[in-house]
């Protein structure tokens, strides 16, 4: 069977609700492998809710539906506070990435409970921001961040991520409309232990199952390398 947008793999797939320190249920879902336990687990972060970023948005979803199969990996969606998605709605109002510095908490406080192992931050646009913000937390193993716009992360946070050496991989579309691979790489040199890696022809959303299979590639490669690379089908 040939890997399609719209294929979902075999995965043990169960609605989850996080519980923040300031009183809001979000909603959110964790996938787990179907035949053996997960290597490593990806908290998954999503663009910015106040344009169109949900749980569901398509990356993380593809990420969802093949990755516990494909790479034996845990992947905890959730939709941050004021977010809806098909899945459900979180309580709570868009926070402009400030508030939501408690959903991030409250996702990797999950992940911790429930001893996931290997927890990495998997943030998309503004997901990258809370990521950065508000991710550097002594479980998280290392950070993957797609289309990274650098609009709210300062300097003072990168050089928390920079202190504590965990690794951080962002992966950057040489279209992008916020941010590209020459400016990304000046950016990131905060950070010693960043890798940046430019993507042809890739633009921020990354339309397109060609952009979406680098992306999962670049995520496996570093979190289950014993995945990579992953195929293009399935039994």
């Amino acid at each position: 069977m040939q890997i399609r947008p719209s294929t979902v793999l075999p995965a043990h797939r169960t609605p989850i609700t996080l519980h923040t320190a300031d009183g809001l249920r979000l909603v959110g879902e964790l996938a787990m492998p179907q035949e053996q336990e997960p290597v490593a687990t990806l908290v998954c972060l999503h663009p910015l809710p106040t344009h169109g970023g949900m749980m569901d948005s398509h990356v993380l979803r593809k990420a969802a539906a093949r990755l516990p199969a494909m790479a034996s990996l845990a992947m905890l969606r959730f939709n941050t506070r004021g977010t809806s998605s098909e899945q459900g709605s979180s309580e709570g109002e868009f926070a402009g990435g400030e508030g939501e510095r408690y959903d991030v908490a409250a996702a990797l406080e999950y992940a911790d409970f429930e001893e996931l192992p290997r927890p990495w931050l998997l943030g998309w646009s503004f997901g990258t921001e809370l990521a950065l913000r508000w991710g550097c937390d002594p479980v998280v193993e290392g950070a993957v961040l797609l289309s990274p716009p650098l609009r709210r992360a300062t300097e003072a946070d990168m050089d928390v991520w920079a202190k504590s050496g965990v690794p951080v991989v962002a992966l950057v579309p040489e279209l992008d409309d916020y941010l590209r691979p020459d400016e990304a790489r000046a950016r990131f040199s905060r950070i010693p232990q960043a890798e940046v890696i430019g993507v042809e022809g890739a633009r921020h959303l990354w339309v397109g199952e060609p952009y979406v299979r680098i992306v999962l590639n670049e995520i496996v490669k570093r979190v289950a390398p014993q995945a990579y690379p992953l195929p293009e089908g399935w039994p």
